[in-house]
């Protein structure tokens, strides 16, 4: 069942006031003792990131009540609250801060995500910057937009993609394993520019908005990829395991190819995998 309109906006607005709230007036304002390390030493934890996600979780219960919420953090403390996502029924899916080493580290390129999981499938997404006030919203089956307050949301269409020679590509190096990090290397050189964002926010938008061809993920972490997976669906591309199977938020293990086009994800996964 698709959100109401009154549920979407209701999301958009409680994503936007948390954002304003608890986000942007600690960015660049953090104190030493508000930042810490979750597992590696890059992968970081803000006093804003607890304190986005426990603001979200409240008004996502105001705007939908009876539904699940799955928070990067929550996981983080207890990962039996990603089993959600294997029960029917609406869950919310948020990421309070993706991005969280950029964001710590003074760089505005960070984003809020959310997406509804409905039995088992992304039916709702959002991709927020929050220091320009803009989004990107999509619907399954209703496509994806780029939304600004008080404008005509703008229907986004993702172009033909090129070959991999020619092709613009994110590539988390150093979250694969260090068995397979040669192989990726390799691939990187083959490819006509790659690097990372260190976000999966704006790397989705990048893909729908015309900046990046592909993106690759090392993890399937749902809160990275649920709404950006569903956003680049919608405007034509492909978000797909390296073996072809599409992707799902309850998927857990594989590597992911997010593509503008079906030739390109297969020539990715042939020249960085080997599939």
């Amino acid at each position: 069942m698709s959100l109401s309109r009154a549920e979407e906006e209701g999301l958009v607005g409680l994503v936007r006031e948390v954002a304003s709230r608890e986000i942007l007036p600690r960015f660049r304002r953090l104190d030493a003792t508000e930042i810490r390390a979750k597992g590696r030493p890059d992968d970081l934890v803000t006093a804003a990131d607890l304190a986005s996600e426990a603001a979200l979780a409240d008004g996502i219960g105001r705007v939908m009540p009876g539904a699940a919420v799955v928070g990067e953090e929550a996981v983080a403390s207890d990962p039996s609250v990603l089993d959600r996502l294997d029960a029917p029924g609406r869950v919310v899916v948020v990421d309070p801060i993706d991005g969280t080493w950029n964001f710590a580290h003074g760089l505005a390129t960070f984003g809020v995500i959310l997406a509804v999981v409905e039995d088992g499938e992304t039916v709702f997404g959002l991709l927020y910057d929050p220091v320009f006030d803009d989004w990107v919203l999509t619907r399954r089956g209703g496509g994806t937009w780029m939304c600004r307050a008080g404008e005509a949301p703008v229907r986004l269409q993702v172009g033909p993609a090129p070959g991999l020679g020619e092709a613009q590509g994110f590539v988390p190096l150093f979250l694969f394993g260090e068995a397979d990090r040669d192989r990726i290397a390799g691939g990187m050189v083959r490819t006509g520019r790659a690097g990372s964002l260190r976000c999966s926010c704006h790397e989705y938008r990048q893909l729908v908005l015309g900046g990046g061809d592909f993106a690759l993920a090392a993890m399937l972490k749902p809160w990275d990829h649920a709404a950006g997976a569903l956003a680049l669906a919608e405007a034509g591309g492909v978000a797909a395991l390296t073996d072809g199977t599409a992707y799902v938020p309850r998927l857990r293990e594989g590597h992911m190819i997010a593509a503008t086009g079906e030739a390109l994800r297969g020539e990715v996964a042939a020249v960085y995998f080997g599939g």
